[in-house]
């Protein structure tokens, strides 16, 4: 199946642009996180000759292959040299070249999709073959970073109207590889973010895939949480995975928990979200578009939707939820997917610890049935897993928990997840000889009384700050959880950290708002669940 990130085919308006002029490409050891970019030399006899501007898009050909690019200009010749092309990391990648492979540049074409951009950006409505448009330019991207971040922001402002993220869930999901598993039903789940820990996913594979069902999950790296499935998955097995490989697993063991930037899955989606994290914009419209066309192009044909509600959750009014949950389920019901939409508790973390080493070893003790494994980690994973387990037509409605907590009390649950570790490849972690981070310090309970408030994105922020997720074994260790009863001086929860920096960040962050709340127990947030 074709790839558009990679390759994009030349028009007969291009091949007429060819100069014979060309260039050595050299690979610039710059991270510039989805959007391809390539340097050329202020002094470069083509940079003059062609009349290239900086931030303008360039076609760079080589190898039978072009991919589009934003160019900067550079002064310096340790970065690029005269007679050389500089590329990002992930655009000489996408060439699949060695340094100094001659290579051939030219202005590109402007977006064809660039008329309907405006048109959004004036606030009317856009059609499907609009949407197809611009998320085909995207994909290949032909969008500079100030034109995606027009079309995010003007997506935002004037919000989608149903049908409008309908289009845009379609046209995502068209814009890369669509797999298909050849099984009537194929589950997974999402948890629309927001909530430290919440790490259900890892417990909701094994369970399912146990009972039979196809499980394949592809999950993300944290953008801006403490850790992702990816990057908690990663503490225990391998995540990033070839693609046939993956399918093998899933195969073999009916279930997998892999990094889904292999996959070539929904690939505007990722380069969106490239934009939309940094502006902190995620409109409902584009959370939906976001979440569904991923599952589609993976092959889901049932999929649970997990909307938390609480005080600093994403979703903080039932209200909001309902209104969430009837655009997933108009979407999804328009995509041909079927869809269960759930509504839990968000008012605080879910599990004990926040970061990868922390909520890897959270999910071990579950899996184990260990007397110290989290309570609430362990509910919330049964109940969604059961809600999955009755999309099997052979499970009478309402029977699913059940089969889910024998599944997990028998320990088949935790035989399903070793070989699932074991075949993506084992890290041989130890969750009673925790590599957590040897830095760190503990925060106290200033006053008498009940937990009343936890703050998750407080928290979130400090054990962020304090290095998670890029190290493993930084984090938060929670001891005090909603309407428990705590003393003056007790810990309430405890800091790592790999290095003095992020340690030092994290205690002022923490000493500044500790995220933690005391009173008494009449002022307990209300919990809105509906299992």
């Amino acid at each position: 199946m074709s790839k558009p990130t990679e390759s994009v085919p030349e028009s007969p308006a291009s091949e007429e642009r060819k100069t014979s002029s060309e260039l050595a490409l050299r690979r610039v050891a710059i991270d510039t996180y989805r959007e391809n970019v390539a340097y050329l030399h202020r002094d470069c006899a083509l940079y003059r000759a062609e009349g290239f501007q900086a931030l303008s898009k360039v076609e760079v050909r080589a190898n039978g292959k072009r991919i589009l690019a934003t160019l900067n200009v550079v002064d310096d010749e340790a970065i690029v040299g005269c007679h050389e092309l500089g590329l990002s990391m992930d655009a000489f990648a996408q060439l699949g070249v060695d340094n100094g492979h001659p290579t051939a540049v030219s202005q590109a074409e402007p977006p064809g999709s660039i008329p309907a951009l405006h048109r959004k950006i004036a606030g009317e409505r856009l059609g499907q073959d609009d949407f197809r448009a611009i998320v085909r330019d995207v994909s290949e991207h032909r969008y500079s970073k100030i034109e995606l971040t027009a079309f995010v922001v003007a997506c935002n402002q004037g919000e989608l109207d149903r049908e409008e993220v309908f289009f845009l869930t379609d046209a995502m999901a068209r814009s890369g590889r669509r797999l298909d598993w050849h099984e009537r039903v194929v589950v997974d789940k999402h948890c629309i973010g927001g909530i430290p820990g919440n790490r259900t996913s890892m417990l909701v594979v094994p369970i399912v895939a146990a009972h039979g069902m196809l499980c394949p999950k592809t999950s993300s790296r944290a953008i801006t949480s403490p850790a992702g499935t990816a990057d908690t998955m990663e503490v225990l097995a391998r995540v990033e995975l070839p693609f046939d490989r993956m399918s093998e697993i899933v195969r073999e063991h009916r279930g997998c928990v892999a990094w889904g930037g292999t996959a070539d899955l929904s690939p505007a989606d990722d380069v969106l979200i490239s934009v939309e994290r940094p502006l902190s914009i995620d409109s409902p419209g584009q959370m939906v578009a976001s979440i569904l066309s991923k599952k589609v192009a993976a092959g889901s044909t049932h999929l649970v939707i997990d909307i938390p509600v609480g005080p600093t959750a994403k979703v903080r009014s039932m209200s909001e939820a309902q209104r969430l949950r009837k655009l997933f389920e108009y979407v999804a019901t328009r995509m041909g997917l079927a869809v269960d939409v759930v509504i839990t508790d968000g008012r605080q973390p879910i599990g004990n610890g926040i970061g990868a080493v922390l909520e890897a070893r959270d999910v071990m003790l579950v899996l184990e049935n260990d007397p110290r494994a989290p309570n609430d980690l362990r509910q919330k994973a049964l109940r969604l897993a059961g809600r999955m387990i009755e999309f099997d037509p052979d499970v009478r409605g309402g029977d699913g928990f059940a089969i889910a907590r024998d599944i997990l009390d028998s320990g088949r649950a935790l035989s399903k997840m070793d070989d699932i570790i074991r075949a993506q490849g084992d890290r041989r972690f130890d969750h009673n000889a925790l590599q957590l981070g040897g830095l760190g310090f503990e925060v106290l309970a200033p006053a008498d009384g009940v937990i009343t408030g936890i703050d998750c994105l407080q928290l979130a922020r400090i054990a962020r700050l304090a290095g998670a997720p890029k190290v493993k074994g930084a984090g938060v260790e929670l001891f005090r959880k909603l309407g428990e009863p705590v003393v003056r001086g007790e810990v309430v929860y405890r800091v790592y950290a790999g290095f003095p920096a992020d340690r030092d960040f994290a205690h002022q962050a923490s000493e500044r708002a500790s995220g933690y709340s005391i009173g008494s127990a009449e002022e307990v947030p209300h919990v809105f669940v509906e299992f």
